[in-house]
């Protein structure tokens, strides 16, 4: 899930290695790493709890503000840093084939069957848990954590991504069938790809036909090449409608790729 997040002030560590050059918002600029130390992970817990629990009200067990669950340990946590303010700014939570299996599986398959993607699982990355502060939700932040997540899967040669695009259930659902109705002819994947929601939304119960907008997140990860691998799953504790979203960088958008993969 990738959503927005409050501010939190963060503590800068200068020896941690930058994944991207930076990017410049007004009157600062912005560095993406990965978390090196346990303070770090704890300042994404913290922007996460802030944003899923505090803005959304989200039913997520924190502890002491923070939102922690049983994946993180084994997870890489990407960081988007004001450099001006030592402040986190953005996160995506990373697990890699290697920590999945040690994890006991990816989390999607709490909310979804993922038997058809097995045979990538080797080669696979997922992402999720991520969040924007509220004062940096524009394109220069999305940007550096997808340019991260990039350079993350080109270093360690793995050619997949996946991860729950989440929309909204404040309607009762009805945003979220329209907008899969609209987008399922063109960005629906091969059968082969397909997945299977443990907790299906009862798509034929809603309204199908509002007109809806796409969220950001969603159009961005359809515009880098991204197939949506079936029906939505409801997930209860974040009150959202999740899409697996899967993204092999073989299907890139060329114009992207050459900006994130230089």
């Amino acid at each position: 899930m990738l959503e927005h997040a409050l501010p939190e002030q963060g503590i800068y560590t200068p020896e941690r290695p930058s994944l991207a050059n930076p990017e410049r918002k007004p009157a600062s600029s912005l560095s993406v790493a990965l978390a090196t130390n346990a303070e770090e992970v704890r300042e994404a817990q913290r922007l996460r709890y802030q944003v899923f629990a505090e803005e959304m009200g989200a039913q997520i067990k924190g502890h002491h503000g923070l939102d922690v669950d049983g994946f993180d340990a084994f997870c890489d946590h990407l960081l988007v840093r004001d450099d001006a303010t030592q402040q986190v700014v953005g996160t995506y939570r990373i697990l890699n084939p290697m920590q999945a299996m040690l994890a006991g599986g990816y989390y999607s398959a709490g909310e979804f069957d993922l038997s058809r993607l097995a045979p990538l699982a080797d080669r696979t990355v997922e992402v999720g848990r991520a969040c924007v502060h509220a004062d940096y939700r524009n394109g220069g932040t999305i940007t550096l954590l997808w340019a991260g997540l990039a350079k993350y899967m080109m270093a360690r040669q793995y050619e997949y991504m996946i991860g729950c695009a989440s929309i909204s259930m404040h309607d009762g659902g009805h945003t979220a069938a329209s907008l899969f109705n609209n987008l399922r002819d063109a960005y629906l994947s091969p059968a082969e790809y397909r997945v299977f929601p443990h907790h299906p939304l009862p798509i034929d119960a809603l309204d199908q036909s509002l007109s809806v907008t796409c969220p950001p997140l969603i159009k961005g990860y359809l515009r880098l090449g991204a197939y949506i691998c079936g029906e939505p799953a409801w997930d209860p504790a974040f009150n959202t409608a999740d899409m697996l979203v899967l993204l092999p960088l073989s299907r890139m958008n060329p114009r992207y790729a050459a900006h994130f993969l230089k």
